[in-house]
C-alpha cells in the first residue's frame, strides 16, 4: 500500500511540531516540509513550484503570522497581509497541483468578542470581532471561506479546523510577542529565580479562557483527515474555561512561584470570555487526554529543557 504524501505547512512553528510528531508515528503518511528559508509561502509562484515538484496528496496548513494582544494592536498590517497571502498561496497552489485534501487551521479568534458561550460553529459572521485582533481574525476568516469556496465551486475535500488558545511544547517565549501561557510561565521563572515578591498580571484577570494542549490538536486534525465528510469548518476545544487570574495561579503553582499576583486593570483585557463548543467534533468520535494541570508541567519541563540548552524560541 502506497502512503500518501502528507505536506505540512508551517511545521517549525508549535502547531507545526506536533503535527509533525504525530505525522511520523502514523504509517500512512510520508511527510514533506520546507522550511521558510527554503520556501516563502507568501510567494505564490515559488509555494505552486514546490506543490508541483512535491506532488503532497495532502496538505495540513499551520503556518501563519501569529502573536500575543500587544503584537497584534501594533502590527495590523502585517498580520493581515502575511496571513492573506500565506493562505491563497497555499490553497491555490494546491488546488493547482491536483491536491484533493486540505486541512486549514484558524483560530477562535474568528468569532464575534460578544458571541453565545460556548460558541458554536454557526456564530461565525454574526457580530463585530475583538479589536484587538480583528487583523489576524479577518485573515483567518478568509482562509476558511477560502477553502470552503474551492470545496464548494471543485469539489476538493478543503476544510478548516477552529482550535481554541493553544499551548505547550515547542513555545514562543517572547517576553511582549508572546501568548497568555508561554508569557506567564516565563515571568513566573524568572520572579522565583530573582525572588520577586510580585508578578503584575495584565488586566482585570477577570477574562474567562479556554486552553488546549497543542498535541491534543494533533490528534484532532489527523482525526478530521480520516473523516469522508467533514464540515466546512469545525471547532476544537477543550471544552471548559479558566480565569485568566486562576490560570496565573494555576502557572505559579506550577513554576513553584509564592510571591503574590496582582492585577492591572489599566491593561486591555480582551473579549470577556472565549469557550468553544466543540460539540460537533465530540460526535465524530474525538475528545482531549490532557487537562490544564498536566499540560502546564509539560509546558514547564519543555520550557527549562529549552532554556537550559539555549534553545529557548523567543521571537
Amino acid at each position: 500500500m502506497n502512503k500518501r504524501r502528507l505536506y505540512i505547512a508551517g511545521h517549525t512553528g508549535m502547531v507545526g511540531k506536533a503535527l509533525l510528531r504525530t505525522a511520523l508515528q502514523n504509517h500512512d503518511f510520508e511527510v514533506i516540509t520546507a522550511t521558510r528559508s527554503q520556501l516563502d509561502l507568501c510567494d505564490a509562484a515559488a509555494t505552486l513550484h514546490f506543490f508541483k515538484e512535491n506532488r503532497p496528496d495532502c496538505v495540513l496548513v499551520a503556518a501563519a503570522k501569529v502573536g500575543g494582544i500587544l503584537s497584534n494592536s501594533t502590527y495590523p498590517a502585517d498580520f493581515l497581509y502575511d496571513n492573506l497571502a500565506m493562505t491563497a498561496s497555499l490553497v491555490h497552489g494546491s488546488f493547482l497541483s491536483g491536491v484533493k485534501r486540505l486541512l486549514y487551521l484558524g483560530s477562535s479568534c474568528i468569532y464575534p468578542k460578544h458571541a453565545p458561550q460556548p460558541i458554536p460553529e454557526s456564530a461565525l459572521l454574526t457580530g463585530p470581532l475583538e479589536p484587538t485582533n480583528e487583523a489576524y481574525a479577518i485573515a483567518k476568516i478568509a482562509g476558511l471561506k477560502l477553502c470552503a469556496a474551492y470545496r464548494k465551486q471543485h469539489g476538493v475535500l478543503y476544510h478548516s479546523a477552529m482550535p481554541t488558545n493553544l499551548y505547550g511544547s515547542g513555545d514562543n517565549y517572547h517576553p511582549e510577542n508572546s501568548h497568555v501561557i508561554p508569557g506567564l510561565i516565563h515571568r513566573f521563572h524568572c520572579a522565583k529565580q530573582e525572588s520577586l515578591p510580585e508578578v503584575v498580571i495584565w488586566g482585570s484577570g477577570t477574562p474567562m479562557r479556554e486552553f488546549l494542549y497543542v498535541d491534543d490538536l494533533a490528534s484532532a486534525c489527523f482525526h478530521l483527515l480520516g473523516l469522508d465528510n467533514p464540515p466546512d469548518w469545525i471547532n476544537v476545544g477543550f471544552g471548559s474555561d479558566v480565569t485568566v487570574l486562576e490560570l496565573a495561579q494555576a502557572v505559579a503553582r506550577t513554576v513553584g512561584y509564592a510571591g503574590r499576583i496582582a492585577t492591572d486593570p489599566s491593561k486591555p483585557d480582551g473579549t470577556p470570555r472565549k469557550l468553544m463548543d466543540s460539540a460537533m467534533l465530540r460526535s465524530t468520535g474525538w475528545a482531549p487526554t490532557i487537562d490544564l494541570e498536566q499540560g502546564l508541567h509539560l509546558a514547564y519541563a519543555d520550557y527549562l529543557e529549552a532554556n537550559a540548552s539555549h534553545n529557548l524560541r523567543s521571537v
